[in-house]
């Protein structure tokens, strides 16, 4: 969320240690790793959902509410917006959370990783138009991704339990933790006025809606062939968030030929329940 007020100091020390309290708590309950051979990732994947007929009763209601409005919305998106302007919207999403990139970067340790995070940010915002277009691509500064979840993870900080978050989808108790840091960690928060923060607050609704769009076409098809869509989106998550760490414990991105990686045409970027938030 995007504070408009600038931050005092005793609001900033409050915030770092409601941070601190999460990691001290992720440290004691999330100590599990995640095996990487496939018999073992499946019996890890059963045993890791203790609270699974609860999840499962919040993954009803997320679906309803993708069912009704998420999907909806994101149909007529596609069906309506043409393609330059969607990526046009994508590219000032990515932008927006380019700041939260950088600073997992640096808290992992990726210096690499942090200056091409930096140099993408100044050129797509300058020469970009405020991000709407992707010229750093071009330049040789690709995008990656980079979360306070997958932070916690290059720590040594395990998974935990999977949960299932009203809205959010899913997730576990080690990221889940991480979306919180990232509420209040966003760099972006500390700038005060109005104008960031409406800015931020647009840039929140247009990600939900561009990813939704963008993983319509694997969702339509796994909801349709998946004898159980919970589990198989469980899965495909869980999985996701491994390689996602695995990268930022190698400082780079994994080709899509990697053992590890998900498959491109079955694993969704993100689940229907689950809509991104900048």
């Amino acid at each position: 969320m995007i504070n408009a007020e600038p931050v005092t100091m005793r609001g900033f020390l409050q915030r770092a240690g409601s941070l601190s309290m999460l990691v001290g708590v992720l440290a004691i309950a999330g100590c599990a790793q995640v095996p990487t051979d496939p018999a073992g990732r499946a019996a890890y994947d059963d045993a890791n959902d203790p609270i699974e007929p609860m999840n499962r009763a919040i993954f009803a209601g997320n679906l309803f509410v993708d069912h009704h409005v998420l999907k909806p919305v994101a149909t007529a998106y596609v069906d309506n917006v043409p393609a330059g302007a969607r990526r046009s919207v994508h590219n000032f999403v990515s932008n927006l959370g380019e700041p939260v990139v950088l600073v997992n970067d640096l808290l992992q340790g990726n210096v690499s990783r942090a200056w091409t995070t930096t140099a993408r940010f100044a050129v797509n915002t300058t020469v970009g138009g405020a991000g709407f277009f992707d010229p750093a691509t071009g330049w040789d500064l690709g995008y990656h991704d980079a979360d306070f979840g997958q932070t916690l993870g290059v720590w040594g900080v395990g998974t935990g339990p999977s949960v299932q978050l009203p809205l959010l989808g899913f997730t576990n108790l080690r990221d889940t933790a991480g979306r919180a840091v990232g509420f209040v960690a966003d760099p972006l928060g500390y700038i005060p006025g109005g104008t960031m923060s409406t800015i931020s607050l647009a840039g929140s609704g247009l990600g939900i809606v561009d990813g939704r769009a963008e993983v319509l076409p694997t969702t339509n098809s796994l909801e349709k062939t998946s004898l159980d869509y919970y589990a198989t989106l469980r899965s495909f998550t869980a999985q996701k968030r491994a390689v996602l760490v695995k990268e930022g414990k190698l400082g780079r991105s994994l080709p899509k030929s990697d053992p590890d990686s998900p498959s491109p045409a079955k694993e969704p970027s993100s689940d229907p329940s689950s809509p991104p938030v900048s």
